[in-house]
C-alpha cells in the first residue's frame, strides 16, 4: 500500500516535526537521514514484509505492565491493530503514541484491540507508555524477533547508527548492537488472522492515519 503521500491529520501534526528538523538539521545531516531511507526502499523490505492477504503469524509477548500478550488470544475478542514504533526516544513515534492514544475510542468502538510493538527493552517502553499515558498494550520485541517475523526489520547505515549511538544510545535503548529496527508498519488483522490492511513505508516519519485503520476495521 503506498501510502507515501499521506496528508491526513497525524501526517499534519507529523510535518510540524518534519519542518523543525529541517531548520535545525545540517545539510551533512539531513544527507544522512535521506540516504537513509533510500537504503530501507532499495533493501526491498516494502515487497517481502507481510502484507494484505497474508496470515499474521502468533505471538506472545510482555507488556508494560509485565502482563503476557497473546495475538490470537486477542483475536478471539476481534479484530487487532498492531502498530510498530521505534522507540521513545523517536519524536515522530512519541506524536503517533499520544494521536492514537486520543483516538483509541474510535478503534474501540470499531471493536479492535491496538497492539504496540517496539525493540526498546521493557523499563524504556514502560517509560514511553507513562509518558503518554496510554491506555493500550505496549509490547517488547526484545532483539526484533516477532518484527523479523513479520518482515519489518532493516538495518540502519553506519551513518545513521552512529548518529543515534552517539546521541541517546541506541543499542543500550534495546539491549543489542544490532542496529536494526523495525519500519513504522501498521497492521489490521482479522478474527481469521488475515491482514486486511498494511501500512508500509521506507520514511519513518510518515505513519497510517487512524481514519484509514477505522475505514479497514468497518469492512471487516
Amino acid at each position: 500500500m503506498d501510502t507515501t503521500k499521506n496528508t491526513g491529520p497525524l501526517d499534519a501534526l507529523l510535518d510540524v516535526k518534519r519542518q523543525d528538523g529541517a531548520s535545525k538539521f545540517t545539510e551533512e545531516k539531513k544527507k544522512i537521514y535521506a540516504d537513509g531511507i533510500a537504503s530501507v526502499s532499495d533493501s526491498g523490505i516494502l515487497d517481502t514484509a507481510l502484507n494484505v492477504g497474508d496470515k499474521a503469524l502468533d505471538f506472545s509477548l510482555k507488556n508494560q505492565l509485565n502482563q503476557t500478550v497473546s495475538l490470537y488470544d486477542q483475536l478471539k475478542d476481534g479484530p487487532v491493530v498492531l502498530t510498530w514504533y521505534r522507540g521513545g526516544w523517536c519524536p515522530y513515534c512519541n506524536i503517533t503514541l499520544h494521536y492514537l492514544q486520543d483516538k483509541l475510542p474510535e478503534i474501540k468502538t470499531a471493536g479492535a484491540t491496538l497492539l504496540a510493538l517496539t525493540p526498546e527493552l521493557p523499563d524504556n517502553s514502560l517509560n514511553t507508555s507513562e509518558k503518554n499515558n496510554l491506555e493500550f498494550s505496549v509490547l517488547s520485541d526484545v532483539g526484533n524477533v516477532i518484527g523479523k517475523n513479520y518482515g519489518v526489520v532493516f538495518e540502519l547505515t553506519p551513518e545513521v547508527a552512529t548518529i543515534y549511538n552517539n546521541g541517546f544510545g541506541l543499542n543500550e535503548k534495546n539491549g543489542d548492537a544490532s542496529n536494526q529496527l523495525p519500519l513504522a508498519a501498521t497492521y489490521v488483522i482479522d478474527t481469521n488472522g488475515i491482514i486486511q490492511y498494511a501500512f508500509l513505508d521506507a520514511d519513518y516519519t510518515k505513519r497510517a492515519e487512524v481514519s484509514e485503520i477505522v475505514t479497514a476495521l468497518k469492512k471487516l
